[in-house]
């Protein structure tokens, strides 16, 4: 069992390498917006739900323009990512969601984000953004150089895993889900775990630096994967905002995540009070009525793609989260399902000799488009933490173009 991986069923691991270095060693044994209502609890606030919304937008700034080549084809796509060495705010990172602004740049939001030796500030952060234009990239970093969407007071951060935007008076608003994570095994140790939901909301003059306006926790912290997690995916249709939540009902030998969905309108997005949860038949109210779209056991990642084209509509991801090896397709005729799994479109197992890891395979619709097919990445890494380290270019993102069933 050379090519697979796994995960713990409760603390998992910062950075990636390190997940892998407990789980490739166990493969012999074993043959990663809101909580529980459609509302948070208006006790949250006394329940220790820290949350850092801010007032005012958190100013930022962009770094020196890295040269890139003008974007043809997946291959310069590919050889950009494997040839650019960038810049110190960002050597190398996983996830990869983005979007096109409306002046036409675009945006990509990352996880766990390694810097050059030399970068003034923090060396390794929960998250960042690259801001691409034109023969040029980007990074968009706060003022004090540390990660773009802060850390609690308490040490919690924020992992990304879904980006849209609405273009709202001349302004394009930018919400990014992402999911608030917190150490558990002291300053030295590399466990976590995922506390909850999250959203993040900026806001991009044309032309201008993407500004944190504010960043709004869902619901009270709670560790448990039986929970869904709201904005694992994100689509938009028309004025309405649909948001995915991935759970795990932390059996043995279930793996995967089963996926629900709820809808808002655009311009309620932060009103949790008008989110509404598909049970199988209309939009309900209760969050716990969410029926399962598709069910955990052979289910999806705990992020993923979901996404429109040509009236269909695709979940994109690796089945079976950490454990699984392919790159799986499931189409539905509406946002709400039925999804039915129509094909592996490609295998992207881990490699427990060599230490190379393959995981959480995001599409770009967006990118390069062609009829019946979507580019998707895929993050890549090394269960080695000093490989990576020493050469950054093992922890950038693989990109392959699919076909869609």
């Amino acid at each position: 069992m050379d090519d697979s991986e796994t995960t713990p069923r409760r603390a998992r691991r910062r950075w990636i390498p390190a997940v892998a270095a407990v789980v490739l060693a166990c493969l012999a044994v074993v043959v990663v917006l809101l909580v529980r209502g459609p509302l948070a609890d208006a006790d949250d606030d006394k329940a220790g739900v820290a949350s850092p919304a801010t007032k005012e937008p958190m100013a930022s700034y962009a770094s020196p323009c890295v040269s890139i080549p003008r974007l043809r084809s997946i291959t310069d796509l590919q050889s950009i990512v494997d040839t650019t060495r960038g810049g110190a705010a960002l050597q190398g990172a996983d996830v990869g969601a983005d979007l096109t602004l409306q002046d036409g740049r675009r945006i990509w939001v990352m996880g766990d984000t390694l810097r050059a030796a030399d970068f003034d500030g923090q060396r390794f952060v929960r998250n960042s953004m690259l801001l691409i234009s034109d023969g040029c990239a980007q990074t968009v970093l706060p003022e004090d150089n540390g990660a773009l969407i802060p850390d609690r007071a308490d040490g919690v951060g924020y992992w990304p895993m879904s980006i849209g935007r609405v273009h709202r008076n001349g302004v394009d608003v930018v919400g990014v889900g992402v999911q608030r994570v917190r150490g558990t095994g002291g300053a030295s140790s590399t466990d976590f775990e995922n506390l909850g939901p999250a959203i993040a909301v900026f806001h991009v003059e044309p032309g201008g630096v993407p500004q944190l306006v504010e960043v709004k926790d869902i619901g009270r912290d709670d560790p448990s994967r039986k929970r869904p997690t709201w904005g694992a995916a994100v689509a938009i249709k028309g004025e309405w905002v649909y948001l995915y939540g991935t759970a795990n009902p932390e059996v043995d030998g279930v793996f995967g995540y089963s996926l629900r969905v709820a809808r808002v309108h655009i311009d309620h997005l932060r009103d949790h009070s008008r989110w509404r949860y598909w049970d199988g038949t209309e939009w309900s109210k209760n969050a716990a009525e969410a029926v399962e779209l598709i069910p955990a056991q052979g289910g999806v990642s705990q992020t993923l793609s979901v996404f429109e084209q040509d009236g269909s509509w695709y979940a994109v991801s690796k089945q079976d989260e950490f454990l699984g090896q392919d790159l799986v397709i499931w189409k539905a005729p509406a946002p709400s399902g039925p999804f039915t799994r129509a094909s592996t479109v490609a295998r992207i197992p881990s490699n427990a000799v060599t230490g190379q890891l393959r995981y959480m395979p995001l599409a770009h619709p967006a990118i390069l488009p062609v009829p019946g097919t979507v580019i998707v990445s895929y993050s890549r890494n090394n269960t080695d933490l000093g490989k990576v380290e020493a050469n950054p270019f093992l922890y950038r993102p693989a990109f392959i173009r699919v076909r869609l069933p």
